[in-house]
């Protein structure tokens, strides 16, 4: 049977490499970081699988390749300040973290925020901080950002998270409707933004302000 270790190197080379994912940095940091502590133990026989993974309260942990594809968009340097809109499992959150200086990640379920806080900071991560909050309003009072990475979908781009970023700064983001979206990257350069298309993917609809409305609610 194979170790933890080994299953993400197989992960790497026949998810990841096999494909379009080529950042060396962004191979490292999903060779390093312990996906199956992200999910709930009775998965966890599962974290390296070829797939996302349910984590409670209506919420997934990406694909590892979408992980590394969205990071590898995103592009971030050792210098960059990103924030994360969705903290969900922390994954994600943990992979930023290896790659940049300092990750502000944002998450609309306190439940889910706490339980990442606590795992990233187990882990060692100094430079993460967790919010709850509404991630389509972004995080000004931390702004301007180097790249913002949302793991969760819009139905436009929210404006708020387009004026956080500096000139120069990368958001990449799914954009669509709850049954289906395209990834998309955003570069903004002074007060003009580039947008890209990407791939389809799908994705948990982003709630809030200027994402989806709480279904739950009404």
């Amino acid at each position: 049977m194979m170790d933890d270790a080994a299953l993400r190197e197989q992960m790497v080379v026949e998810q990841l490499e096999a494909r379009d994912i080529s950042h060396p940095r962004v191979l490292a940091a999903m060779r390093k970081v312990p996906r199956h502590l992200f999910v709930p133990s009775d998965l966890q026989h599962l974290a390296y699988r070829d797939g996302p993974l349910p984590i409670g309260n209506d919420q997934t942990i990406s694909q590892p390749y979408i992980v590394a594809l969205m990071t590898q968009v995103l592009a971030p340097a050792e210098t960059d300040l990103v924030l994360e809109i969705g903290t969900g499992s922390g994954y994600q959150t943990a992979i930023l973290a290896e790659l940049c200086q300092q990750v502000f990640s944002l998450e609309r379920d306190p439940f889910l925020a706490e339980q990442a806080g606590r795992r990233l900071a187990d882990l060692g991560y100094t430079n993460v901080e967790v919010y709850v909050g509404d991630g389509s309003q972004g995080l000004p009072d931390m702004a301007p950002f180097d790249g913002i990475l949302a793991a969760a979908a819009a139905p436009t781009i929210p404006g708020p998270l387009k004026l956080q970023l500096r000139s120069g700064g990368r958001l990449v983001l799914p954009v669509g409707g709850r049954d289906g979206q395209v990834l998309e990257r955003v570069i903004r350069i002074d007060d003009a933004w580039e947008v890209e298309r990407l791939v389809p993917v799908m994705f948990v609809p982003l709630v809030g302000r200027y994402g989806f409305p709480d279904r739950k609610r009404r």
